[in-house]
């Protein structure tokens, strides 16, 4: 009798379960970067969309309160407050884009369209899904932020040839939180989990030095502040943006590969519990 292996019914990675997993592989890792690619090509503007919300903020606040606001002192140095608040809004673009794909669509493959399953009947393994998936939020991340250094070049608010180097830190920011971000949703049972997504986001969205230098809060508030990952993700891009670099750089850059290095692991091992077991 001929057994047949339907999609999404967990057969298919009877396979998987008996024959050793391959190593991860950058090669078909980006098989599933194609697969986004393949399937967002008619609905591309999902994708830009993401870029108005912080255009927005910008307009609202870094343009129509600066204007009240004036300048502000960082580091020592007066700059007037739109610039000091567009560097941020677009380390915020990129952690939107890479969370939110990271997500929401990881948790509706994962737990209801079961393409996992499907894609594990394949020689791909749970760590070239996870590296695959990963690199796709972050490439919607790095859409977002190039947009919106776009219109930070078209307003003037880039004052540093360190800015070249804005969209590849754009890049390992959305590396960082897509793979936190997919390793958290492998722990979601429900849609209903994803209040707390949002229970993350937002105060790191407000207090993570986006609006505000970090001098103006207490002691104790600016202690969490920089424990965050959002404030390392600021701190560089404004420093690249206003040209006050210095040796903190390197310990924004190194607290966000380690934390997507972290969450990339994490998120490799989950999946292989959770589909092949």
């Amino acid at each position: 009798m001929t057994t047949t292996l339907r999609p999404g019914s967990g057969s298919e990675t009877l396979l998987a379960r008996i024959v050793p997993l391959p190593g991860t592989s950058a090669r078909r890792a980006s098989l599933m970067v194609e697969r986004n690619a393949l399937v967002y090509r008619r609905s591309w503007v999902i994708i830009v969309s993401g870029f108005f919300e912080p255009f927005f903020y910008l307009l609202s606040i870094g343009i129509g309160l600066g204007a009240l606001v004036g300048t502000v002192s960082l580091d020592g140095r007066m700059i007037e407050y739109t610039a000091f608040v567009a560097p941020a809004l677009l380390a915020s673009s990129a952690m939107n884009g890479a969370v939110y794909d990271s997500t929401f669509n990881i948790f509706f493959k994962l737990k209801y369209a079961k393409t996992y399953d499907a894609i594990l009947s394949t020689p791909m393994s749970p760590g070239d899904v996870a590296a695959g998936e990963i690199t796709w939020a972050l490439i919607r991340g790095l859409i977002y932020s190039t947009t919106f250094l776009a219109v930070m070049l078209a307003l003037g608010l880039v004052g540093s040839p360190w800015a070249v180097l804005v969209l590849p830190a754009a890049v390992l920011i959305g590396f960082g939180f897509a793979a936190v971000g997919m390793a958290a949703t492998t722990y979601m049972p429900g849609w209903q989990d994803f209040e707390f997504v949002q229970l993350c986001i937002l105060p790191m969205f407000l207090f993570a030095t986006t609006f505000y230098p970090l001098a103006t809060y207490p002691s104790a508030l600016q202690a969490v502040v920089v424990c965050t990952p959002l404030y390392h993700a600021v701190e560089l891009i404004r420093s690249l943006t206003t040209g006050l670099v210095d040796g903190t750089v390197v310990i924004h850059i190194g607290y966000l590969v380690v934390m997507g290095l972290i969450g990339l692991r994490v998120a490799g091992r989950r999946l292989e519990k959770l589909l092949l077991t």
